[in-house]
């Protein structure tokens, strides 16, 4: 007999050793019993056959070692079965291990069987993030405080899945039932707790009769609590907002009065939130009526508020209030400077009284860069002060005249150009001026100035129009004589030389000793290219009392105010033989010449 025959004899002997059947004679590894007794040893299920086979050998022992080994196979089985169950039933991940000595197996059965969980049950949950099942067993203590609370106890199911968990909810959050629900109910026979339902309802029927009084909505015919004004009284009775649906539906069921309630309601929400922002809080009087409330509605959208509002914030000591609105005006002062860059003098005034210096500077600059803009001032010499240019632009936007030697000698250092704009302005301002002392005072001596300032200004046609009078009615000849020589060098500034020499000789005629219609006519000559013409008047003018410096004044505007260049080229050269160091200044004008022949 070979070694494998021999185990296979030994086996048999051990199986029917174990299994109650050692007398059984037959004890070849080839028999029919051999191969049952393996299989329930692998706790493989026997077949009838199998079971009929050792009845018929009255191996009862056997059977019934064998009926209970099985038994113990189907109830593990079972118990596989109901705990995969539960795992499923309270939502436990999959990846959890399904072995029946877990430790999971009996808290889910404590579970099912209605017990509470102890404080480490849940913890141990909690710790293998068993978040689903945390969740059930909360719904599972929540449902059974429900159940105590609403005397519904002897309803055994705690699974949060439940009808009865749902009607709990809305019970405990005074919410009305359906008709379903509370059949529902009736059918359970929880008696008890439809007395504690039907409680609710009656408590809250009479809230709904006094809200409807204390909102004046009495009118409203529906009673049902299912009705929409039983929710909108809810909502103003817990201070809450209407909605613009709510509002409509109350204006469409006609409730005026319960819309003026609301609006009221909203008007003390609204202000309570204002004396809360602007920390008015110590002004008791909370009624949209009060002036306070208009106050500070206009504050929360206005930039200031008016002399009247702060005395009211004054009287009643609202400091904090008064802090928080002149914080505010100053700040919308510096966004306009950032977006404007102007302020008024009312508001630098305001600045000033408050104390708010940096703010001015910084208007000040800003304004200065604008006006440096706007007047064309180029300063050479980046260390100068903003002071005087600042105040001189400042005040000729303001239409307000100038320091006339304060200009003169700003020209003279060369800070100022005599035809930038600002000089310009100035002029204009002065020309304007004059003209309105004509007309308040008649003094005729004033129209020679105002034309003087009117050329200056660069507008000849002005001087023209208020030096064009009867001069038949003016009796002194050397007033004749200013005017004409004015009117005479604005129609020079026009090219009309005939009509300016025109002037100049009848100036001549009106005061002969004046030098000034001698310039003129020596001005008209160099402009005609008549340079030896231009010497004599020049020279006659001189005679008269005109200094050198004078003529050579009129000499250096008579090229300033040619545009040809050849021309100016010719007066240069002209100017430059006669006298190359008194008239050095010419060779400029060479120089330009030859610069723009190149």
């Amino acid at each position: 007999m070979d070694k494998e025959s021999q185990n296979r004899l030994k086996h048999f002997a051990a199986l029917k050793s174990k299994y109650q059947a050692a007398n059984y004679e037959d004890s070849s590894p080839s028999s029919l019993f051999y191969l049952i007794l393996r299989k329930v040893d692998l706790e493989i299920e026997l077949s009838e056959l199998e079971f009929n086979w050792l009845q018929e050998h009255e191996l009862f022992e056997t059977i019934e070692i064998i009926w209970l080994q099985q038994f113990r196979m189907g109830e593990s089985k079972r118990l596989e079965a109901e705990f995969s169950h539960l795992k499923a039933k309270y939502k436990v991940a999959k990846k959890w291990e399904s072995s029946l000595s877990s430790v999971l197996y009996p808290i889910l059965w404590k579970l099912e069987s209605g017990n509470s969980l102890t404080d480490s049950e849940v913890k141990l949950l909690q710790d293998n993030n068993l978040v689903q099942t945390v969740a059930i067993v909360q719904d599972i203590k929540c449902f059974t405080a429900l159940k105590e609370k609403f005397q519904a106890t002897k309803y055994q199911d705690s699974c949060p899945d439940s009808r009865l968990y749902k009607i709990l909810n809305k019970l405990d959050i005074e919410a009305s039932l359906s008709e379903s629900e509370y059949e529902w109910l009736l059918n359970h026979e929880l008696f008890e707790t439809i007395e504690i339902f039907e409680q609710q309802e009656s408590t809250k029927q009479a809230e709904f009769t006094e809200l409807k009084s204390k909102y004046q909505a009495s009118k409203y015919p529906d009673i049902s609590l299912a009705s929409k004004l039983y929710q909108i009284l809810q909502k103003l009775d817990a201070n809450k907002k209407l909605n613009y649906e709510e509002i409509y539906w109350l204006e469409q069921q006609r409730l005026t009065e319960t819309i003026a309630i609301a609006n009221e309601l909203e008007q003390k929400r609204e202000f309570a939130a204002l004396k809360t922002k602007y920390k008015a809080n110590q002004y008791e009087d909370s009624s949209p009526a009060s002036y306070l409330y208009l106050l500070l509605k206009r504050l929360d959208t206005e930039k200031q508020l008016s002399e009247d509002d702060i005395k009211f914030l004054i009287k009643y000591q609202l400091t904090e209030t008064i802090e928080i609105v002149d914080d505010k005006y100053a700040y919308s002062l510096k966004i306009k400077i950032e977006s404007v860059g102007i302020l008024s003098d009312s508001e630098l005034e305001w600045l000033n009284k408050k104390g708010h210096q940096d703010i001015i500077i910084l208007a000040q600059q800003k304004h200065f860069t604008i006006l440096k803009t706007k007047y064309g001032l180029i300063l050479t010499n980046p260390t100068l002060s903003i002071d005087p240019f600042y105040k001189i632009m400042v005040k000729l936007e303001k239409k307000e005249r100038l320091d006339i030697l304060l200009v003169a000698q700003l020209i003279e250092q060369k800070l100022l150009s005599r035809d930038g704009k600002i000089a310009v302005a100035h002029y204009r301002l002065e020309a304007e001026f004059y003209e309105q002392e004509i007309k308040r005072t008649g003094h005729k001596w004033d129209i020679p100035t105002a034309s003087s300032y009117w050329r200056k200004a660069n507008e000849p046609e002005q001087a023209l129009k208020i030096t064009n009078l009867d001069l038949g009615k003016i009796r002194e000849g050397n007033l004749k004589s200013a005017i004409l020589v004015t009117r005479g060098a604005a129609f020079r500034d026009m090219d009309n030389l005939a009509d300016a020499e025109s002037c100049a000789r009848k100036a001549i005629n009106y005061q002969p000793n004046s030098y000034q219609p001698y310039t003129l006519m020596g001005a008209i000559s160099y402009d005609r290219g008549d340079y030896a013409e231009g010497d004599y008047w020049f020279e006659q003018a001189i005679q008269r009392g005109a200094k050198t410096e004078d003529i050579d004044d009129e000499l250096k505007r008579v090229f300033r105010s040619t545009k040809d260049e050849n021309k100016r080229h010719e007066a240069a050269e002209y100017l430059l033989k006669k006298d190359s160091q008194r008239y050095a200044w010419a060779k400029s004008y060479l120089k330009k010449s030859s610069d723009n022949g190149k």
